[in-house]
C-alpha cells in the first residue's frame, strides 16, 4: 500500500512542477504591465534625478559634474532648512488628528453602521483630484465670498483669513488633507477590524469587560499592521504635499507654507537649477525612507497577534 502512494506520489511531482511553473509564468505575466511602469515612470527617473543632483544641470547649457557640492551647499541653505521645518510641522497637524478620526469612523462604522452604500460615501472626497479639492475650499474659505466665513459671520464672529494668514495658513492646509483623506483611512482600518474574530469580543463581553476596554486591549493591538501601514503612507503623502499648497497659497503668506516639494518647485521651475533641485529630493526621498522605517521597526509591521 506504502509502495502505491510513494509510487502515485512521484508520478504528480512532475505535473505539479509544470503547474506551478505555468502559475509563476501566469503572476508575471500580470505583474509585466506594472513592473514596467515602475522602471519607466519611476526607476529610471530616480536614478536620473540622482545623476542630476551631482550635477549643476539648469537645461540652458551642458550639465557638469559637481559630485556633492548641492549636497553641501543645502546644508548651509537656511530657506531649505526652514522648508523642512515647515513641511514636519505639517506632518505633526496632519497625522495625529487624521488618524484618531480614521479610527473613531471605522469604529462607529464597524459598531452602528452596516450598509455598502454609506461606507461608499466615505471614498467620496478621496476620490475627487487634489486639485479640484484645493479649489473648492480656497472659494470656500474666501475671506470675501467664502461660506465658511458666511456662517461666522452669521453667529456673531469675526471673519477669518484662514489661507491668507501665517498663523491659520497650514493649519488650513491640514485640514483640507484630513478631509479629502479621512474616509479612505478609515475604510483600511475598518477593513482591519473585520478581520478579527468575533470569539475574542464575545470572550471579553463574558469577562465583563467594557467597550473601551476591548477596545484598548483586543482592537487597537490586533490591529497594529495595519495602523503600521495606515500611517508609513500617510507620513510619507504628508511630508510629499504640493497640489493644495500650489492651487492655494504658493508657499505663502510670508513663507509660511513653504514645503520642501514647494522648494524644490521653485528651484527646478522657476529658477531652473534642476541640480540643486534634485539634491533636494534626494534628501527628502532618503529622509522618507529613514522614517518610514523606524515606523515599521517600532510598530513592528510584520507582526500580527491574530498569529
Amino acid at each position: 500500500m506504502s509502495t502505491t502512494i510513494h509510487a502515485n506520489l512521484r508520478a504528480k511531482k512532475p505535473f505539479l512542477k509544470e503547474w506551478r511553473r505555468r502559475e509563476t509564468l501566469a503572476a508575471w505575466l500580470f505583474m509585466l504591465p506594472a513592473l514596467l511602469g515602475l522602471i519607466v515612470f519611476f526607476a529610471i527617473p530616480a536614478v536620473r534625478g540622482l545623476y542630476l543632483s551631482l550635477t549643476d544641470s539648469n537645461l540652458l547649457s551642458e550639465a557638469n559634474y559637481i559630485g556633492f557640492e548641492n549636497y553641501r551647499e543645502l546644508l548651509r541653505d537656511d530657506d531649505f532648512g526652514q522648508s523642512l521645518w515647515v513641511t514636519l510641522y505639517y506632518v505633526l497637524l496632519n497625522i495625529p488628528l487624521q488618524t484618531v478620526l480614521a479610527l473613531l469612523m471605522a469604529l462607529v462604522f464597524d459598531r452602528f453602521i452596516h450598509g455598502i452604500g454609506w461606507r461608499s460615501l466615505l471614498l467620496l472626497p478621496w476620490l475627487m483630484p487634489n486639485v479640484v479639492v484645493a479649489l473648492l475650499f480656497l472659494w470656500i474659505l474666501d475671506p470675501g465670498v467664502g461660506i465658511v466665513n458666511e456662517m461666522l459671520e452669521a453667529v456673531g464672529l469675526p471673519s477669518q483669513s484662514f489661507l491668507g494668514s501665517p498663523q491659520q495658513a497650514m493649519p488650513s492646509i491640514a485640514g483640507i488633507n484630513i478631509w479629502r483623506h479621512v474616509g479612505y483611512t478609515a475604510l483600511l482600518i475598518l477593513a482591519g477590524m473585520q478581520r478579527i474574530p468575533q470569539d475574542l469580543y464575545d470572550a471579553g463581553a463574558l469577562d465583563g469587560a467594557s467597550e473601551a476596554r476591548m477596545f484598548r486591549d483586543i482592537t487597537l493591538p490586533l490591529l497594529r499592521p495595519v495602523l503600521a501601514f495606515v500611517l508609513v503612507v500617510s507620513v510619507v503623502g504628508s511630508f510629499q504635499v504640493f497640489d493644495a499648497i500650489a492651487v492655494t497659497t504658493q508657499g505663502g503668506p510670508a513663507e509660511a507654507t513653504r514645503v520642501v516639494y514647494w522648494f524644490v518647485y521653485q528651484h527646478a521651475f522657476e529658477r531652473f537649477n534642476f541640480g540643486y533641485a534634485s539634491a533636494a529630493s534626494m534628501v527628502l526621498f532618503l529622509i522618507l525612507v529613514t522614517v518610514s522605517l523606524i515606523q515599521m521597526r517600532l510598530l513592528k509591521a510584520n507582526e500580527s497577534d491574530l498569529g
